[in-house]
């Protein structure tokens, strides 16, 4: 038997999502914590400095939302071909995804870079910001193309088993941009212009040393332009899996540029919060969609093998410690939203706004592990329309409406609480799905009479 599929059908539940979990946790705190430490050093630069930063975030997300779609893609289609030994195609689907990465980032990102300012008006940029996110922007969205490339690589890499060497470049790369940052920024005295060198010179090594264990013996998988096979079929096994992301990245950027926009009447101090929170949000959501990553295969394949007790009590631990872990990063945040936004800025406004901002959005994600614990469930058992509809809701069908129209009835409180009211209607919309699931899912082991059988099958 596969070890794999020893720990997702025989392995004890808590152990075999924290094998699964931890490596994707890990790989998505890096990138939340590199994110982190990038704005402290930005923040040094001034309130218009960190404003412009947060303008750029959300332009940059949908074009690394390419890099996820192509991603995640290929890696699932490379994980089912490996596992048929087809080495042939398995090859040409990776070349595929990573040359079409490059295509594609080029398509997004010189337009971008030519209509720029325009683009930075529409995601909040008011006249003071608007100079600082010029300088940021042309070199942070201009090098994000290394992103999209290192992105689609490090799915590739974790398709064939290598999720230390993902891990690593990730790794690699985060420590120096936090090594650059305070060089370029400070000593060589470019200021934002020199973190966001830092941020593409940090890009290009992660590219490097996963493009150097593609080309080492190390690799199953070979990336070459002689095996780039734009098939409808590569395309399509890569497209039915990716475009989710893609739509999601779209939602979460346009919802992010919604919240600048609505932040503008208030000022450069409103802006910059505004980007502060996000980033700190991004570390505690960042450890739920990696729990989320291990969590998933687990549920898949035990519904898929009709162990319905070992998936109940999957998703019974799950719940437990999403929640218990988004309910005390919530009371901490509330308790110490002032001292945590104080670590980016000094601007008391900032200080002000941040800190409120922070317990606004806390106040609801101790129920963001039930969210998206249920979403992934969902989307685990090939439930695409309740999964669909509930990545879409939080930053699409409830944020958008709501960033739109309350700022507009009570000011800034409307930006401020506009995230907490989407998760609340998300929340809801949840409980409506997961009671359904759970009465099947009960029918289902009900209609078995032990799982003696199950295991026999299994």
């Amino acid at each position: 038997m596969d070890e794999k599929i020893r720990i997702m059908s025989e392995e004890r539940i808590s152990k075999a999502l924290l094998k699964f979990a931890i490596p994707a946790i890990i790989g998505l705190l890096i990138t939340a914590i590199y994110n982190f430490v990038d704005a402290i050093f930005v923040g040094g630069l001034g309130t218009s400095a960190m404003g412009a930063a947060a303008i750029a975030f959300p332009i940059s997300m949908v074009i690394v939302g390419l890099g996820l779609t192509l991603g995640s893609g290929a890696s699932s289609y490379i994980s089912r071909l490996l596992g048929k030994e087809d080495m042939e195609l398995a090859n040409r689907t990776a070349s595929t995804a990573v040359f079409s990465s490059i295509f594609l980032g080029i398509i997004v990102i010189v337009p971008s870079l030519i209509f720029l300012q325009p683009l930075l008006r529409s995601f909040g940029a008011t006249d003071t910001i608007l100079p600082f996110a010029k300088d940021y922007s042309y070199i942070f969205i201009g090098g994000s193309i290394f992103s999209v490339i290192n992105i689609t690589m490090n799915n590739i890499v974790r398709a064939e088993g290598a999720a230390k060497i993902s891990m690593k470049a990730l790794m690699v790369g985060a420590i120096l941009n936090i090594i650059l940052d305070p060089i370029f920024i400070y000593s060589f005295g470019l200021g934002i212009k020199g973190a966001a060198i830092a941020t593409v010179i940090s890009q290009v090594v992660s590219m490097i040393l996963l493009l150097t264990f593609f080309s080492s013996d190390k690799s199953s998988i070979k990336i070459s332009a002689k095996y780039f096979t734009l098939s409808k079929e590569i395309m399509l096994e890569i497209l039915k899996i990716g475009m989710p992301s893609l739509v999601f990245q779209i939602l979460s950027s346009a919802s992010m540029g919604l919240i600048n926009s609505a932040a503008v009447p208030y000022g450069d101090a409103a802006v910059a919060a505004m980007g502060i929170v996000n980033r700190i949000f991004a570390i505690g959501s960042y450890v739920i969609f990696g729990f989320s990553k291990g969590f998933q295969p687990i549920a898949g394949y035990n519904y898929g093998a009709k162990k319905y007790s070992r998936l109940k009590e999957l998703i019974n631990i799950s719940l437990r410690w999403t929640t218990g872990f988004c309910l005390s990063l919530a009371v901490i945040q509330i308790i110490f939203a002032s001292p945590i936004v104080s670590i980016f800025s000094d601007d008391p406004l900032v200080l002000k706004i941040g800190a409120r901002a922070l317990r606004a959005y806390s106040m609801m994600f101790p129920f963001f592990g039930f969210q998206m614990i249920y979403m992934t469930l969902f989307l685990a058992l090939g439930k695409a329309r309740e999964g669909g509809v509930l990545s879409l809701g939080r930053q699409g069908m409830f944020l958008i409406p709501t960033v739109l129209i309350l700022p507009r009835i009570i000011g800034l409180d409307g930006v401020l609480f506009s995230q907490a009211i989407a998760d609340f209607l998300t929340t809801l919309l949840t409980v409506f799905f997961s009671v359904k699931l759970n009465d099947k899912i009960s029918s289902l082991l009900e209609a078995i009479p032990t799982n003696a059988n199950i295991k026999k099958i299994g």
